[in-house]
C-alpha cells in the first residue's frame, strides 16, 4: 500500500472511514470492570502529573537554598546572587503553573468519579445522579483547562513559592545592609543611612535606588498573587485536602 494510502497515527476521526468499533460493555460487570481499569488509567495520569510538580518545587528549593549559600557564606559575594535566583525561581513557577493546569484536568476526572459513583457504592445517599459520568465523558471528548494560567500560577505561589520568595527577600535586604568586607576581612563601608544601603543595592551601572524600585515593584506583583482568591472554587468546593 502506497505511503499516501496509510492512515497517520494523527489522523482526524472524521477523515477516518467508518469500520467495526470495538465493542461496548453488554452487562453490569462489564461496565463496572470498564470504570475500574479507566480510574486506575485517571489515577496514573493524575499521579504522574503531581510527580512532575513536585520536581519543579524541588528544583526551585534546590535553587533557593544553592543561591543562599553562594550569598550569605562568603562576605565578599555579590547580591546580585539572590536577585538571580528570583528570576530562576519565577521561571520555575511559570513552568509549574502550567503543568498545574494539566494535573487539574486530571484530578477533577478522578474526583468526579470517587464523589458520584464510589461513594455511592460505600455509602450511599439520595437519587443516584449521572451527571459526573456526562461531565466525564464531555471532558474525555473536549478535553478542556478547567482554570486560566493567572489562577493556577496565583495557587502554585499561595502554596509554596511565596515563602520562597520571602527567605529570598530577608536575605537580599540582610546583603546589601551588611557592611562590606576588605580582602584582608576587614569590614569597612559601614551602612549608617538609607543611602548607604542604596549604595549597597548598586547592580553595576544600575544605581542601587533603581534596583530597589524594582524589587518592591516585583514583590508587590508577588503579594497580590500571594493574596489573589479566584471567584470560583472549582474542585475546592469539595473538601478541604487538596494540592
Amino acid at each position: 500500500m502506497p505511503m499516501s494510502a496509510e492512515l497517520s497515527p494523527l489522523t482526524l476521526e472524521t477523515e477516518i472511514p467508518e469500520r467495526q468499533t470495538p465493542p461496548l460493555p453488554q452487562t453490569p460487570q462489564e461496565t463496572i470492570n470498564a470504570i475500574i481499569h479507566y480510574y486506575r488509567g485517571e489515577i496514573g495520569r493524575m499521579a504522574g502529573w503531581r510527580d512532575r510538580i513536585d520536581r519543579t518545587s524541588n528544583w526551585a528549593i534546590t535553587v533557593v537554598a544553592a543561591m543562599l549559600s553562594v550569598s550569605l557564606s562568603t562576605p565578599s559575594s555579590h547580591h546580585g546572587v539572590l536577585l538571580f535566583a528570583m528570576l530562576l525561581i519565577s521561571l520555575l513557577l511559570l513552568i509549574e503553573a502550567r503543568r498545574y493546569r494539566f494535573f487539574d484536568v486530571y484530578r477533577a476526572r478522578v474526583r468526579q468519579m470517587e464523589r458520584g459513583y464510589f461513594a455511592q457504592i460505600l455509602c450511599p445517599e439520595g437519587t443516584p445522579s449521572f451527571r459526573w459520568s456526562v461531565s466525564v465523558a464531555k471532558s474525555l471528548r473536549q478535553p478542556a483547562f478547567l482554570m486560566g494560567y493567572r489562577e493556577a500560577l496565583c495557587r502554585r505561589l499561595q502554596r509554596n513559592y511565596c515563602w520562597m520568595y520571602l527567605i529570598l527577600l530577608l536575605a537580599w535586604a540582610l546583603k546589601i545592609s551588611s557592611p562590606k568586607i576588605s580582602s584582608t576581612g576587614e569590614p569597612f563601608g559601614h551602612v549608617r543611612s538609607w543611602a548607604d544601603v542604596a549604595e549597597n543595592a548598586a547592580l553595576g551601572p544600575v544605581p542601587g535606588v533603581a534596583v530597589a524600585i524594582g524589587v518592591a515593584l516585583f514583590y508587590a506583583v508577588v503579594l497580590y498573587g500571594s493574596l489573589h482568591r479566584a471567584t470560583g472554587a472549582g474542585e475546592l468546593a469539595h473538601g478541604e485536602v487538596h494540592v
